[in-house]
């Protein structure tokens, strides 16, 4: 012990010369880099105080920071807070740092700048190493702090050069002279680019995760933190392996930093994270966003999708879900029992077992899945089974009755343009059972739409089958013939007239010349092709007379019948004054049809459609607050007492009539309706309510031609109407509706009391010559006397 002693403490001369001789030029070689080190981190220093000097005075204005704006989209958000649609090229949506959970910003720090808080925005020690290394020609500088990050991607191009390094610097220097730290991080987390069109960390938790930042765990905080580095590289849905690497060293340097325990770095490097996939759209409401993005577009302009409006909407999330479902369901069952048009496309499969994979991969690229209706390449095709391969890459196998929609595909006899052979691209549903049914994508068009009728709210609205292939909504832009589900508004005006439920009406043929038409001689018929005879107005609405409406019509006269529909917002230029309107010849939209019918659901009054019921904006401030309003005495249209009668014929309609299957399924008084049919089976209607909820269906081509001769409103639109208000009424108890004033009881039928003692119209055509309607003068005349 006593020799190392003695020399560590002998005189420094000492020690040199005993320095073996081949060491002192290595010495004077270190002494040599080291001077140069120190030349080089003083040069750059020389450099920085240079720029300082000259540039610094000349840097951009950070306005764009203090007052930080970001580009936010415009969020469509449903009356129970879910959203329903998102629009702006940059999906964002901002969250003020206070609000951005602390295992969040670890997380950032910890793989970003973990001396982010302890610094003044330049790392100098990084900066002398880029300094060096750009002496020595390398590319990559680093060294990059939180702040300079901002101050690049604001206000700098992303070319890598010595000069843009020292621009990034001294912009970070005035961003810390004008930023807080929390400002800084806050802009950072909210700006800063994530892949799949996100931008920020709030919007990226929602994209991968399906979930809002505040829940992530830290596992998912470390996974969204690795992706500023590189978000196509590191994104953990299209390279997994890679990102999870990333994901456990950022929790490795979470723990050395002491933001969690190695216990909690234990469990997060653990978990399995759960991504959101493309499937998981949420609800579909696509053709609601759109008429927001439109209302508001007309408002505010191009900063419709840049400001981060929220727009908040009437629509329930869950009544929107079920009648996306339900018409859908609707109109693929149509779909199953017309003639198999043939496969969309096909592809020459390869012999290689393993470069099948791949070709059919390859050939689905060009045919995405249509939510619940699936493509898929077909490997084995006969009569009796199918094995076809979908997009996942399984396979699955239609037997049974899961081919009867495409029996003609599978017969020897089909053409070479609709077999069904390997390498057929078809399209498969799968049942509730798990079993697989083969099909096709529907060319038939639908529109369902649902509104309180006491406020005007709009509760779902479905505009066709799917918006990705076709943006015309259909509830508000298809003019088509309502059909039957016309007669209600003709029978309406009747009441008005003297007519009563117990007015019966001749069942008989007719014909008109054209001077009756306004087109052609025309010899009406009823659906069933039978005429039977007289029967009351109740029955005759049930079973939806032709005959009857036509000779009510008569009666009250085609002028007064087209002045009273416009009580229910119909335009009288849509429905000319001939004897065709009857049968609902003119042209009427969804939306219109359930305004209209909403008022005989609300007691008579006239509701607007309402659908926004505020804006604010990314800061919550209240821009536009609408909420839907009651009705009242000033809304009135038509009499209670009309509403009323009109309500009690309908519920005659799903009771016994065209509709009865509503009463089969639900055994409830409160509900009214009625199917409508239009000439050639062209349009199928179905128009119902309950008090507090009325919803109308509407299936057809937008190219008119015939659905089928047995399609009709009750076989096509009722069970759409039914499988809705299966899930809606489970919030609507039963209603008994008050009898109003003015009106009594006659063999179990309600009329106005003014008619009660036969001073109305008792029969229509019995003799074949329509009476004469009572004036409106001599209405009152009667009504006096009665009530003396």
């Amino acid at each position: 012990m006593s020799e190392p002693y003695r020399d560590a403490e002998a005189p420094t001369s000492a020690r040199r010369r005993a320095l073996p001789a081949w060491s002192r030029p290595v010495l004077r070689a270190l002494a040599w880099l080291a001077g140069g080190v120190f030349a080089g981190a003083l040069a750059v220093l020389m450099l920085l105080a240079v720029a300082l000097s000259v540039a610094y005075p000349n840097l951009p204005e950070i306005s764009g920071l203090t007052d930080y704006r970001p580009k936010l989209p415009l969020r469509v958000i449903s009356a129970d807070g879910v959203l329903l649609g998102e629009f702006g090229e940059e999906r964002r949506l901002f969250t003020p740092i206070d609000r951005i959970p602390p295992v969040m910003q670890q997380a950032v720090l910890a793989i970003e700048d973990a001396r982010f808080y302890r610094h003044s925005g330049v790392d100098y020690l990084g900066v002398i190493r880029a300094g060096l290394a750009q002496f020595n020609k390398a590319k990559s500088q680093g060294a990059s702090t939180i702040t300079m990050q901002v101050a690049r991607n604001f206000y700098l191009s992303t070319e890598k050069t010595f000069t843009r390094k020292i621009y990034e610097i001294l912009l970070a220097l005035k961003i810390e002279s004008q930023l807080s730290k929390k400002q800084i991080l806050e802009v950072y987390m909210n700006q800063i680019f994530l892949g799949q069109r996100a931008y920020g960390f709030a919007a990226a938790s929602e994209i991968y995760f399906g979930k809002p930042l505040q829940d992530v765990t830290v596992a998912e905080a470390a996974m969204l933190a690795g992706l500023p580095q590189a978000p196509s590289a590191y994104n953990p849905i299209a390279n997994p392996q890679r990102a999870t690497r990333r994901q456990q060293y950022i929790i490795q340097r979470m723990v050395e930093n002491a933001f969690i325990t190695e216990e909690e770095g234990e469990a997060a490097r653990k978990q399995v994270l759960r991504y959101r996939t493309p499937v998981d759209t949420g609800v579909h409401a696509e053709y609601v966003a759109e008429t927001v993005r439109q209302l508001v577009q007309a408002q505010y302009g191009e900063e419709t999708t840049t400001r981060g409006l929220n727009v908040h909407v009437t629509v329930d999330s869950g009544d929107q879900a079920a009648a996306y479902r339900a018409l859908r369901r609707g109109l693929l069952n149509y779909e199953r029992r017309q003639v198999y048009r043939g496969p969309e496309d096909y592809v020459d499969l390869p012999k290689d077992a393993k470069e099948l994979d791949a070709r059919i991969a390859e050939a689905l690229a060009d045919h995405a899945d249509n939510d619940e209706l699936k493509a898929a390449v077909v490997l084995e095709a006969s009569p009796r089974k199918v094995v076809a391969v979908l997009q996942s890459g399984e396979a699955i196998t239609v037997t049974g009755e899961g081919l009867k929609p495409v029996t003609s595909g599978l017969s020897e006899k089909a053409g070479p343009k609709t077999q069904i052979r390997p390498g057929a691209v078809v399209r498969a549903v799968k049942g509730a059972k798990g079993d697989w049914t083969l099909t096709q994508q529907p060319e038939v068009e639908g529109a369902f739409v649902s509104m309180d009728p006491n406020t005007g709210a709009i509760r779902a609205l479905v505009g066709g089958f799917d918006f990705g292939k076709s943006k015309f909504n259909h509830v508000l832009q298809a003019w088509r013939q309502p059909g039957s589900s016309f007669k209600p508004f003709i029978y309406s005006s009747a009441l008005e007239k003297g007519f009563t439920p117990l007015t019966v009406v001749n069942d008989a043929p007719l014909f008109f010349d054209a001077g009756s038409t306004g087109s052609q001689p025309w010899e009406p018929k009823n659906y069933d092709g039978k005429f039977d005879g007289p029967m009351p107005l109740r029955t005759a609405l049930a079973k939806s007379k032709n005959m009857v409406s036509i000779r009510v019509l008569q009666s009250v006269g085609v002028h007064y019948a087209q002045e009273w529909i416009t009580r229910f917002g119909f335009e009288a230029d849509k429905h000319p004054p001939y004897l065709t309107m009857a049968l609902g010849a003119g042209s009427v939209t969804p939306m219109q049809m359930v305004s209209a019918y909403a008022v005989f659901a609300n007691g008579g009054h006239r509701v607007n459609p309402a659908l926004i019921t505020r804006v604010t904006d990314s800061k919550g401030r209240l821009l536009l607050d609408t909420p839907p309003k009651p009705v009242d005495e000033s809304t009135r249209v038509i009499d209670e007492r009309n509403a009323f009668v009109m309500s009690q014929l309908m519920g005659e309609v799903t009771r016994a009539g065209t509709a009865a299957q509503v009463y089969q399924v639900f055994k409830r008084p409160d509900l009214h309706g009625k199917t409508g049919t239009t000439n050639d089976s062209m349009d199928a209607w179905f128009a119902g309510y309950q008090p507090n909820l009325a919803a109308v269906v509407w299936i057809g081509y937008d190219n008119p031609r015939k659905l089928g001769d047995r399609e009709t409103g009750g076989g096509l639109s009722l069970p759409v109407w039914i499988e809705y208000m299966t899930h809606a009424l489970k919030r609507l108890p039963v209603q008994d509706a008050a009898v109003p004033e003015g009106l009594v009881q006659r063999g179990g039928d309600w009329v106005f009391e003014e008619y009660a003692a036969g001073a109305g119209v008792s029969s229509v055509g019995l003799d074949e010559k329509a009476p004469q309607a009572p004036s409106d003068e001599e209405r009152r005349s009667i009504l006096d006397l009665f009530r003396r």
